[in-house]
């Protein structure tokens, strides 16, 4: 169309019933002279007919229900990654009890070799650790997985995890004596031990 862009933008308020009637005098005489103005709004007059013609079509009752189900169900990953981004909080203390957890079972599953703290005069066959008679072993003995038999004297605490403790008659312990058999029992032990830590 080689009309200006003015005569174009008149058809468009023609047709939108926004003209003065001044404007609209000069349109129709321009449609009646000009024969690409004419064709266009000709097909503008089409467009418009076409679009009115469609205004009594509805949708079917159903159509949206029908449109949600047709999509793609949401991948599961998803909707837990959505959850984990909605709860920040609750997803860090979850994750650091499971790895404190973790982290407590596996210290219980290598606290199931024998062990001993080392001490000079500590005599060790096998799993069995002895304070032989007349012997002073000076500082804390902790025996894990084992037995400990006391004939001489502990200056210092003993603890037994998981094993067995027997004390002579002419056996001597100046601190505490602690035996540790179960997981909570074990789990308290450990407790106290980083808490002595701590505080010292």
């Amino acid at each position: 169309m080689s009309c200006s862009s003015e005569y174009v933008q008149l058809l468009h308020k023609y047709l939108d019933h926004e003209l003065t009637s001044a404007e609209e005098k000069i349109v129709k005489e321009h449609l009646h002279s000009c024969e690409a103005c004419y064709q266009h709004f000709h097909e503008l007059e089409k467009a418009v007919a076409f679009v009115q013609s469609t205004s009594h079509i509805e949708a079917p009752l159903n159509f949206t229900e029908g449109v949600m189900n047709s999509l793609p169900k949401e991948k599961r990953t998803v909707s837990w990654n959505r959850w984990f981004k909605g709860h920040p909080l609750l997803t860090a203390a979850s994750l650091f009890i499971l790895l404190m957890v973790g982290s407590l079972f596996s210290a219980w599953n290598e606290d199931q070799h024998f062990s001993v703290s080392t001490q000079k005069n500590l005599v060790v066959e096998n799993n069995k650790v002895i304070v032989p008679k007349d012997e002073v072993v000076k500082g804390d003995v902790i025996v894990k997985n084992g037995t400990l038999e006391i004939e001489g004297t502990i200056e210092g605490n003993v603890t037994v995890i998981n094993g067995e403790q027997y004390m002579a008659s002419a056996g001597n312990v100046t601190g505490d004596i602690e035996e540790v058999d179960e997981l909570f029992e074990w789990l308290w032990y450990h407790v106290k031990r980083i808490s002595k830590d701590v505080v010292s």
